[in-house]
């Protein structure tokens, strides 16, 4: 284990996500993610943890593995169409995880995730959170209205658009 990365988890409350995202800021993303799902068949939900528990640290779980975790817990890819994308920022690591779910990922690849990451990490390094996350956002609804437009096809929200904080 990493002890510069054990250090940040351990002084990286709660506190730093309200910090990163007042509530302002999730209201946007909400409504982002709310205008951008009226266009496509897809699902997205924003999650942002602030820091991995010390267990987890201890056994070495990446943002990747804790990103899959969610988008389990969250049922992201309990979608009519299996597109549902889960967009997983881990604030401790600065570190942006997109999940997709087969249906969309499988049309889209992992190369176009990782652009949109790598994006939003940018953002995020220079202290733009909420742009990060609507940019993102933006990119990833570009992604779905490619691939699986609306089409005069019945649209529920299938998830919720509120972003979770952990």
């Amino acid at each position: 284990m990493q002890v510069i990365r054990f250090i940040k988890h351990i002084f990286s409350g709660p506190w730093r996500a309200r910090l990163a995202f007042p509530k302002h800021s999730l209201q946007v993303i909400e409504t982002e993610i709310a205008a951008s799902e009226t266009s496509h068949l897809g699902e997205i939900r924003f999650v942002v943890e602030s820091a991995l528990e010390i267990g987890e640290l201890l056994q070495g779980v990446t943002p990747r593995q804790r990103a899959l975790e969610v988008f389990s817990q969250c049922r992201i890819w309990d979608t009519e169409h299996n597109t549902g994308v889960l967009i997983y920022l881990l604030l401790a690591d600065r570190d942006v995880e997109i999940i997709a779910d087969r249906g969309i990922h499988a049309r889209v690849g992992e190369a176009v995730w990782t652009r949109i990451c790598m994006g939003m990490e940018a953002q995020f390094k220079a202290g733009r959170f909420e742009q990060g996350v609507v940019e993102g956002i933006a990119q990833i609804t570009a992604q779905l209205q490619q691939h699986f437009p609306v089409s005069g096809l019945d649209n529920p929200n299938e998830i919720p658009n509120a972003p979770i904080t952990l």
